[in-house]
């Protein structure tokens, strides 16, 4: 049973979807090991208009929802097939009814893998590809590795070929197996569901290529 208040859809294109200037849809290269503190915005595209903003500061990728039903986020502007990636996702504030966490294999905002958590304790993998959403797996599964509410929790995907696992604090929560996508930008998302003003901090991203 889906959870009071996740029976919405993410509407892509609706709200505000910040992209890097170049998608690597087609000649992209494979980039290697990589940190990011956000002690900058570097090549983060930051922007914000009247549904949500997403901005550098403090050390951190701020995004801040402000209208119920919408979602944001930023991409790094880089190529990865296989590879494993940490990042510390904070929920500073709003609703625990909330979404959160990583876009892989990006082919701008049509095609890509959707790896989520809520403040609520929930998980999710799907995969968006031109309109249409795939689950896979059930829809939003209970996770006592969540740490909810206003607090950190450290989310962890490995995508090796056609296989996908996704851990938060250490724990595996999902995994997947799909072939629909091999390769593509990373990017950090955040949404509300029934209420507005989400506000999650990203810091200290990490992304390992897997031979």
């Amino acid at each position: 049973m889906i959870p009071n208040g996740k029976w919405r859809r993410w509407r892509v294109g609706v709200g505000l979807c910040v992209l890097a200037a170049a998608l690597l849809a087609c000649g992209a290269q494979n980039y290697g090991p990589w940190t990011e503190s956000f002690d900058e915005a570097g090549d983060w595209k930051l922007s914000a208009d009247a549904a949500a903003t997403v901005s550098v500061a403090n050390g951190a990728l701020r995004i801040h929802v402000f209208e119920l039903g919408q979602v944001a986020w930023a991409s790094a502007g880089r190529d990865y097939s296989d590879f494993r990636l940490t990042v510390e996702a904070t929920q500073v504030s709003g609703p625990d009814d909330n979404e959160y966490g990583v876009l892989v294999r990006m082919a701008g905002d049509q095609q890509f893998y959707v790896f989520s958590i809520s403040g609520d304790g929930y998980a999710r993998i799907a995969r968006y590809s031109d309109g249409t959403w795939n689950l896979l797996g059930s829809d939003w599964v209970e996770s006592d590795a969540i740490h909810q509410g206003a607090a950190t929790n450290v989310l962890e995907v490995e995508a090796r070929g056609a296989m996908f696992v996704f851990s938060v604090n250490g724990t595996q929560v999902l995994q997947a197996e799909d072939a629909q996508l091999a390769k593509g930008d990373i990017g950090l998302y955040a949404g509300a569901f029934n209420e507005a003003d989400v506000v999650i901090d990203f810091d200290n991203l990490e992304v390992e290529p897997l031979p």
